[in-house]
């Protein structure tokens, strides 16, 4: 019978302990032993062995065997077989892989502590290098290379002293605690006068070193005869300029010009009435000089449109917005309107009527009341008359962009009474009800004057002219439809402005200029129809 051998270290194979007592009984008969030996799941396995040997020769036999298997066990080991490993290979690369990062992080972090030390030259900057806060760094272009010099040294040298001790600088060492900004408020709570600290001492000398008082620069001009003035004394001047009896024709012109010009910017034209100079300019559209009137219509005309603007103050005609109540208020009480009227009804040059009709334009514009004098005092018959005078084309296109305007406004009171209630005050209110514009018109042959317009050549006076028509439509529609002059006109206006919305279409304008002319005569031509 074969016996168990006693269980052995791995790789080696368990034999007989004393083979010599088995003298020579153990020929020929079969002995059984196991070894400690990996198998494919790393467990053991009994290995039987059934020899026909002596117990010498089988001794040294399993000696040989275990050396080899133990061989065997270490090649398995060295090459990480994972069919023989004692231990995870998934663990062992995570462990590897974890010691190259910690290697790589720890050589970064030696690279960027290595802090560069500039100075006022310029000094090639290695990559990794860290630079100081506040230096002056180019590229080099002609040698690629970064390089860094320092810009004032007692500026940055407590900045490089902070980097190498690895810590950040506070710059700023004026700065105050809780307890002294409670202080400063309650001296300041007190009436005591804070103490200058020695930087504003320093800073208040320097400005005072740059800078002089203005009574030391207008004692300087004094003596230079040059007086520094504000807006109001140069308008004071002005106005005792032009009303003085010893200045000339040439002095007063100039005085007007520049007054028109101050006048013309905001709220200076309030100022005018504080002093009594708008009165005086209103009286100088009595002078017998032409000039005198047309430079003085053009001081008026800035005054009552260059104003502050309120909410009540529409724009007009994509003009800007012109209203400035109180100034148009003091002009018709101080009988300017019925100065313009008269200027523009009687024999006058050109240039003089022109800024005579822009002063009475800037008055009428968002004034009813103004408007409702313009109508009791002849105003449609003095510009009726103006339009078929001779050689006043130009004066025409004025007079109807004004209409327009009055129209369009009066309509836009009438849609949005219920908004203007809230804004405007009864008074105005009851003004707008009681100006009779529409019916004025009428009644004073401009649906034919206006319709006759149209044979303006510039296509601007026709664009004037149509948008007045349009809006005189409602009023006006059995007049023009009994005007047969008109229908021709439209007819051949039509033919001309589709030829010309053709050349804009050719030339890639879908909403040309003449395209839109050639809507508005088409839409007349629809409602006359």
């Amino acid at each position: 019978m074969g016996s168990w051998l006693p269980l052995q270290p791995p790789g080696i194979v368990g034999v007989v302990s004393n083979p010599s007592a088995a003298g020579q009984e153990a020929e020929g008969k079969i002995y059984r032993f196991w070894a400690l030996g990996p198998d494919l799941f790393g467990g053991l396995l009994p290995y039987w062995v059934t020899l026909g040997l002596p117990a010498s020769r089988m001794a040294l036999l399993g000696m040989l065997l275990g050396l080899l298997m133990a061989s065997c066990f270490t090649f398995c080991l060295s090459h990480q077989n994972p069919e023989f490993a004692l231990t995870s290979p998934e663990k062992s690369r995570t462990k590897e892989a974890d010691r190259k990062e910690t290697t790589a992080e720890e050589e970064l972090d030696s690279e960027v502590l290595e802090v560069f030390h500039p100075t006022h030259e310029w000094q090639a900057l290695r990559p990794g290098q860290a630079v100081p806060a506040g230096s002056h760094v180019r590229l080099n272009l002609q040698t690629g290379a970064r390089e860094v010099k320092l810009q004032e040294e007692d500026k940055f040298r407590s900045n490089l002293k902070g980097l190498k001790k690895g810590r950040r600088l506070d710059i700023n060492t004026n700065t105050y605690t809780s307890q002294d900004l409670k202080s400063a408020l309650a001296k300041f709570k007190e009436g005591a006068e804070v103490e200058s600290s020695k930087e504003d001492k320093a800073r208040q000398a320097k400005v005072k070193r740059l800078f002089r008082p203005i009574e030391e620069l207008k004692k300087d001009f004094e003596e230079l005869n040059v007086i520094i003035e504000t807006d109001m004394q140069i308008m004071v001047r002005l106005i005792n300029k032009f009303n003085s009896s010893s200045s000339s024709l040439e002095e007063k012109i100039a005085a007007l010009f520049d007054l028109e010009y101050y006048v013309h910017q905001m709220d200076n034209a309030q100022g005018l009435l504080s002093f009594g100079g708008l009165q005086v300019v209103i009286n100088g559209l009595n002078s017998t000089e032409p000039l005198v009137k047309e430079y003085a219509a053009f001081v008026l005309g800035a005054a009552f449109s260059r104003a502050p603007v309120e909410k009540k103050c529409l724009r007009s005609h994509g003009d800007l917005p012109r209203c400035n109540p109180k100034v148009q208020v003091e002009a018709i009480e101080g009988g300017a309107l019925q100065k313009l009227l008269v200027i523009l009804a009687t024999e006058q040059p050109l240039p003089a009527k022109k800024k005579v009709l822009f002063a009475l334009c800037s008055l009428l514009r968002h004034f009813p009341y103004a408007q409702q004098q313009f109508l009791k005092l002849g105003g449609l018959q003095v510009l009726r008359s103006l339009v078929q005078a001779k050689g006043t084309e130009m004066l025409a296109v004025r007079v109807v962009t004004l209409l327009y305007d009055l129209v369009t406004e009066k309509q836009m009171f009438a849609e949005e009474e219920a908004e203007l209630t809230q804004e405007t005050s009864p008074e105005k209110l009851q003004q707008y009800r009681q100006v009779p514009l529409l019916p004025g018109l009428r009644e004073q042959g401009w649906c034919e004057i206006t319709a006759h317009l149209l044979a303006l050549p510039e296509h601007d006076a026709r664009e004037k002219v149509l948008q007045t028509l349009g809006a005189l439509l409602a009023t006006c529609r059995d007049r023009y439809r009994q005007d047969p002059q008109l229908s021709r006109t439209l007819v051949s206006l039509k033919a001309e402005y589709q030829a010309l919305a053709a050349l804009e279409l050719q030339d890639g304008e879908d909403e040309g200029y003449f395209r839109e002319l050639l809507g508005s005569i088409n839409s007349l031509l629809k409602e006359l129809r």
